[in-house]
């Protein structure tokens, strides 16, 4: 039975019952808090394997949360699925671009939600059970420990981000789809379009700075990893 631990942030009541009772049912740990501010608080003081996050939330809005979460190094690593009202395309991209794993739109189906959570369970085990270490040029990426150098010097990625990258790099000169990127870092259950693992190119490029020459984007196909 599953005892990750999920920190659920929703300021809707009924909403936060729904969760708690179907997340609990399912073998998970549920904390739930109701703002942004408490669900930095919280995050901040570790224990947690995955953050639900609403959007629309009083005082610091999830959008902040997530960004705040991704840019503090106690929580980087932090998977975040972001579970909202707010479908609108900008939204969603902007989420991605912030390093959500998953963008969910309320209403939500129970089943679909469970389904996506335990996706993002199943991909941070095959990570973390595919611990060879990968060294190509500068470039030296532990899948075990979620962990890019460059120069020795550390890169802080979002999980999806490290996905790509680890994913391109273990063969460098090989040309993959968007479509086969999606398939290898998320599963072939997430529905997520060619525009946004574009977005996860531009936000990786802009991390790796100089080294983004690394990752060649091979018109009309899709992406690659320099060869040395």
């Amino acid at each position: 039975m599953a005892r990750e631990h999920i920190l659920v942030v929703e300021d809707d009541e009924d909403i936060q019952e729904l969760l708690r009772y179907n997340l609990e049912r399912e073998g998970y740990r549920v904390t739930v808090v109701a703002d942004g501010d408490t669900a930095l608080k919280r995050a901040r003081e570790g224990g947690f394997d995955l953050v639900l996050l609403d959007l629309m939330l009083p005082g610091v809005d999830g959008m902040e949360v997530a960004r705040m979460l991704q840019s503090d190094g106690r929580t980087c690593t932090l998977p975040i699925i972001m579970l909202t009202a707010r479908g609108d395309e900008s939204d969603i991209v902007s989420g991605l671009r912030l390093g959500a794993e998953d963008y969910i739109t309320k209403p939500f189906n129970t089943k679909v939600l469970l389904a996506r959570i335990r996706n993002v369970f199943r991909r941070r085990q095959r990570l973390a059970m595919s611990d060879e270490p990968i060294a190509v040029g500068d470039f030296r990426i532990h899948p075990g420990r979620r962990e890019v150098t460059i120069k020795g010097k550390p890169v802080e990625l979002t999980a999806t981000e490290f996905g790509i990258l680890r994913f391109l790099a273990s063969k460098p000169g090989w040309v993959f789809t968007r479509d086969q990127i999606v398939d290898a870092v998320k599963g072939t259950d997430y529905p997520v379009t060619a525009r946004s693992v574009d977005v996860q190119m531009v936000n990786l490029r802009r991390k790796l700075g100089r080294y983004a020459e690394w990752l060649e984007t091979v018109r009309g196909v899709g992406y690659r990893f320099r060869e040395s």
